[in-house]
């Protein structure tokens, strides 16, 4: 496509696409991986033109559109662009302009905080539409060049990879004997990420400095926090971030992968524990575990020295630790999910590896549906109220699916039953009853409440 196209032409690609790439793009793409792997130490030295493309642009758009969100700063949500004149095709051209001229500036990003699983705030930073279109074109055009680089060993934030996955490596490693891990927790990684630190692991791949230009002016864009107060006014705080790359953006996921990538790529070197201690090395984002048959200082040490000496992170001492799975009553929680030995069911002598929801998880999720069946949800139709808790339950048994999820899954069924008797019975100034000889739970079953 050209790279000034016409509506015309922009209306003829939305056809075709329809949020998948074109086929153009995933040539692009394909190339550029093959280049990448070709080789590793090649920098890309003009990737700025195929950003402010056309076509990348667009299925960037598709993207952004496809996973919603919530408007940024300026107000101006998905919904608004896509009634306004010639929808997201005149956001396309304004930001192909924009970028061709090199007039774009990033705007103000908002915060805001969302609970995190093991207590406290997770602050993200939410941008723009039109700043996570960028970032969705760049992220289109550079996350081949590093995945070619990235090693085996990471699952979080990449296409075709998975939490399951990670699980099952986890679970084959132990069951290999590889029973001593080293579970780490990283405080704040991606408020700590040091800028120089990682532009310069961008610029090992990177030469463009147009593209760096843009990454560094996401680093640093400028931070609006609104605290509303009694009387409907608000305090505004705005900041901008001297390390870290905001939770929220597009790109912030990558830009943590390849960061992190450098500790996995030293892990695997010859002088690395890899090779000296035969240790297993799996993470996901920022969540990793390190397995071995035996977990020694020098092992511990070197974790430690690489990720806050060399390159500048904090581990959480008091989340951190070492656990031997051996031992008796000794679990190793991951992701949601618990390892553990446990006794044969069977009652013989033989202890098999028990990979479980854990109890955590299923803390969070009893809290979850407190809030979808509480109180305050009285008035909403009960139909309407079991097709949002089904959409619920269907997610999150689709993620807790692996291992050996029966029991979690129980407990939530009854959970679930429970919550929702105690919803019906106070929805109306009289008890609310089932038809004679139907239970509650034969009641919820036939309007559909799903049974995990």
């Amino acid at each position: 496509m050209d790279e000034n196209p016409t509506t015309e032409g922009l209306r003829i690609f939305e056809a075709k696409a329809k949020g998948k790439h074109s086929e153009k793009l995933s040539l692009l793409r394909h190339k550029l991986s093959q280049k990448a792997k070709a080789e590793p130490k090649f920098r890309f030295y003009a990737l700025y033109d195929r950003i402010y493309r056309a076509d990348v642009l667009w299925a960037a758009w598709e993207q952004v559109r496809k996973n919603d969100g919530e408007a940024g700063l300026d107000g101006v949500s998905i919904e608004a662009i896509e009634k306004g004149a010639e929808g997201g095709q005149a956001l396309v051209n304004t930001l192909h302009q924009e970028l061709r001229n090199k007039t774009y500036t990033p705007k103000a990003v908002r915060r805001v905080y969302i609970d995190k699983p093991g207590g406290g705030k997770r602050p993200l930073g939410i941008p723009t539409v039109r700043d996570r279109v960028v970032q969705t074109a760049c992220l289109l055009i550079l996350e081949p060049i590093f995945e070619a680089d990235f090693e085996d060993c990471s699952y979080g934030y990449r296409r075709g990879r998975s939490a399951h996955q990670a699980l099952e490596e986890i679970r084959r490693h132990v069951g290999a004997g590889y029973q001593a891990v080293y579970d780490a927790d990283l405080k704040g990684y991606f408020d700590s990420i040091p800028h120089e630190r990682l532009m310069a692991c961008v610029r090992m791949r990177i030469a463009d400095r147009a593209v760096l230009r843009l990454i560094r002016m996401w680093l640093t864009v400028a931070v609006v926090q609104v605290e509303r107060n009694k009387g409907g006014g608000g305090e505004v705080t705005v900041t901008r971030n001297r390390q870290g790359t905001p939770q929220g953006g597009v790109i912030s996921p990558l830009l943590s992968n390849v960061y992190l990538h450098w500790f996995d790529a030293v892990f695997h070197r010859p002088s690395g524990p890899a090779y000296w201690a035969n240790a297993k090395l799996v993470r996901f984002a920022d969540d990793f575990v390190v397995l071995a048959r035996y977990q020694g200082d020098r092992l511990d040490e070197w974790i430690e020295s690489k990720l806050e000496g060399w390159m500048g992170l904090k581990i959480n001492r008091e989340k951190t630790r070492v656990i031997d799975l051996k031992q008796q009553g000794k679990r190793l929680n991951f992701l949601g999910y618990m390892f553990r030995y446990d006794r044969d069911l069977r009652g013989g002598s033989h202890r098999y590896l028990n990979v479980t929801i854990s109890d955590q998880a299923l803390k969070r999720e009893r809290q979850k549906l407190r809030e979808l069946i509480s109180r305050k949800r009285c008035f909403v139709p009960l139909p309407i109220l079991i097709d949002e808790l089904n959409c619920h339950l269907r997610g999150w048994a689709n993620y807790f699916s692996y291992g050996y999820p029966r029991k979690g899954f129980r407990q939530i069924n009854t959970y679930v039953r429970q919550r929702l008797e105690q919803h019906v019975r106070r929805r109306s100034q009289r008890p609310f009853r089932p038809a004679k000889g139907v239970s509650y739970h034969e009641h919820f079953n036939r309007m559909g409440v799903v049974y995990l």
